[in-house]
């Protein structure tokens, strides 16, 4: 709370001195037109100043020849330095760009973050791409990156694989859950006691397990992270980019320092975890070592002769130093005692084979049905229903973010923000996902109570859903997407972050995070690429390299985990991946700055609306085309 205080109070120390800046930037040399202008062979050759905007199919341009150009895949051929039909060639950086693509993606999406941190600044950077056709280059590689997730995160189950139907002992600190039957237990004393558990009860005893997605976590937070996106994009209509660039940077190292104080808090608690549990495998080993050698029946397992050849041995021995057998002897029939002791106490008590049979006994039928119910429902790896639900829930954002338009692309109906129309859409967006997710939170808190009124078996990383849940996570959920909006990214790496630090499973969080971003990249990429922001080529290629990327990916990683019960491993990779997006952004700040010559610009309007015959305007009016474009 005080480091979010301290950002908080930041950021508005950071908005104070806009008006001081921006007064600046209007001043001097910054008060000046005469920025970079590029040759656009459209309209038979006119300038202008951004290419990816004001000169449609020739989205890139290049300072150094001054001119706007159409960039091809692994273009190689007929390459002539300042055509803008066939500039540069590209092949190795294409190359070297889907190599860190294909990575990228598989470690992102085990993560649960989307990518597009690092993604856009990539594309700037390494693909040389201008700011929107890297931004929809990005979506459309998210969108490759969270199918592949997907297509493995749906085959996936739970990490808890062995639930069972009895009541439990409650969790303390924890109302409603239960403590781990297996905690503090070697491998051996496991494997024995869940015999002992489906051997015991009413004959129809079994583990449950669930899908390692939480589908009915998803339906709630998806649609409250998209409201808060919508209105960060408004947001971000009005600020410079050096502005977002500077919030996006603050917040995410404030992120990425937040997740590496919990990796390194995991990975402390897993390494003593591993450390007693070694340690508890070895004090059991001995134990069974110690009780064998003292056992007269395996001593004597020999025969006679290995009865007397010992006694003889023993006799010899007898005498031999200075009474160290002596001791030993005694120790040996200490563990000896100590060992019948237990076995004793074991024989008296053959009526209550475990205290699980005996909780069972007075355990309500009609609860232990029902109880068996709502597991067996839980347990289903493709809920039907709540899979429409999400299709529901990303058709009606797509068909509304279609005819408003947006991310810089047109409506399909042609309505601009001068319409009514386009704030009766903006509405609908707020409706739509704010009365999608107020729906499925009411849905949740009923089930929970449901299952609660059952002794449901709710584990400790489990959220139980009541109104002070549903206020608290709605309100961070829709924060985060406001954020996410606001710098560009997807929001898992806000959101991501959060469900760690709220004490959700890693596993179940980055899953389903990653079920999220789908819902979001899917319909933006496809808007990018319909609008020609981005060429299509492009878009399709990484969009297949990272959908593979993340399928191999995270099936290693995850399969890693898994064998390591290294959990922890997700949350620091995660919190490099923040961190690395942080350090793009200030990367791509000081870059734009730069390139401004240091100028900050103030803020933009939220509705301005340019004509297509604007774009001929400028139009240089020469008799030769060549002597505008002498190259």
């Amino acid at each position: 709370t005080t480091h979010l205080t301290i950002l908080l109070l930041f950021l508005l120390i950071l908005c104070a001195t806009i008006h001081t800046t921006t007064a600046a930037a209007s001043s001097d040399k910054c008060a000046s037109d005469g920025g970079t202008t590029f040759y656009c062979p459209n309209c038979n050759g006119i300038q202008v100043s951004d290419c990816s905007s004001q000169c449609d199919g020739y989205l890139f341009g290049d300072s150094n020849y001054g001119i706007c150009y159409d960039r091809k895949l692994f273009h190689v051929a007929d390459n002539e330095a300042g055509d803008p039909e066939s500039h540069y060639p590209f092949l190795w950086i294409d190359i070297a760009a889907a190599i860190v693509w294909f990575l990228a993606a598989g470690v992102a999406t085990a993560c649960g973050v989307g990518g597009g941190g690092i993604y856009v600044p990539l594309g700037i950077l390494l693909l040389r791409f201008p700011p929107k056709a890297a931004s929809g280059l990005s979506q459309a590689s998210i969108f490759g990156a969270s199918l592949g997730g997907l297509v493995v995160n749906l085959r996936n189950r739970h990490p808890d694989e062995f639930v069972r139907d009895t009541k439990g002992s409650p969790l303390e600190g924890h109302p409603g859950k239960i403590a781990p039957y297996e905690k503090d237990s070697t491998k051996a004393e496991i494997e024995e006691d869940r015999e002992r558990y489906l051997r015991g009860g009413d004959g129809n005893r079994r583990f449950y397990t669930r899908p390692i997605i939480d589908y009915d976590m998803a339906l709630f937070l998806a649609p409250m992270e998209m409201a808060g996106a919508v209105l960060g994009v408004i947001v971000q209509r009005l600020f410079p980019d050096w502005l977002f660039l500077s919030f996006a940077a603050l917040i995410l190292a404030f992120t990425s320092y937040k997740t590496y104080v919990k990796f390194f808090a995991a990975y402390r608690k897993e390494k003593s975890k591993r450390e007693e549990s070694k340690l508890r495998e070895n004090v059991a080993e001995t134990k069974r070592m110690s009780a064998t050698s003292s056992n007269p029946a395996t001593v004597g397992s020999g025969g006679e002769g290995s009865s007397s050849s010992a006694s003889r041995e023993d006799g010899e021995n007898v005498g031999d130093g200075d009474g160290e057998n002596d001791s030993e002897t005694a120790a040996e029939k200490e563990v000896s005692d100590e060992t019948q002791q237990v076995v004793e106490t074991a024989v008296d008590l053959p009526a209550m084979e475990d205290e699980e049979d005996y909780r069972e006994e007075y355990d309500d039928p009609k609860q232990l049905e029902l109880r068996r119910q709502y597991l067996e429902d839980d347990s289903c790896q493709y809920p039907k229903e709540k899979l429409a639900y999400l299709v529901l829930l990303w058709a009606g954002l797509t068909a509304i973010t279609f005819l408003k338009g947006g991310k810089g692309v047109d409506s399909v109906i042609g309505i601009t923000c001068e319409d009514a129309g386009y704030y009766v859409l903006l509405a609908s967006q707020f409706i739509w996902t704010l009365g999608f997710g107020a729906f499925f939170g009411y849905k949740n808190t009923r089930k929970t109570q449901d299952r609660l009124a059952v002794h449901y078996p709710f584990n400790e990383t489990d959220v139980l859903w009541d109104f002070q849940k549903l206020r608290f996570y709605s309100f961070f959920t829709f924060l985060a997407g406001i954020v996410a909006g606001l710098i560009g990214i997807g929001g898992g790496m806000v959101l991501g972050p959060l469900m760690i630090v709220m004490g959700v499973h890693p596993s179940v969080s980055t899953a389903t995070t990653a079920t999220m971003i789908l819902l979001t990249s899917s319909s933006v990429a496809v808007i990018f690429v319909m609008s020609g922001l981005v060429p299509w080529e492009y878009a399709l290629f990484f969009f297949l390299v990272c959908l593979f990327g993340a399928y191999i990916g995270k099936t290693r990683i995850d399969a890693y985990v898994k064998r390591t019960g290294m959990a922890s491993v997700l949350i620091g990779v995660l919190a490099t991946i923040i961190a690395l997006a942080t350090v793009g952004c200030i990367v791509n700040l000081f870059l734009g700055l730069s390139s401004a010559d240091w100028c900050l610009a103030g803020f933009n309007s939220f509705c301005s609306i340019k004509s297509d015959e604007d774009a001929c305007d400028v139009r240089m009016l020469l008799d030769k085309p060549e002597d505008l474009f002498p190259y």
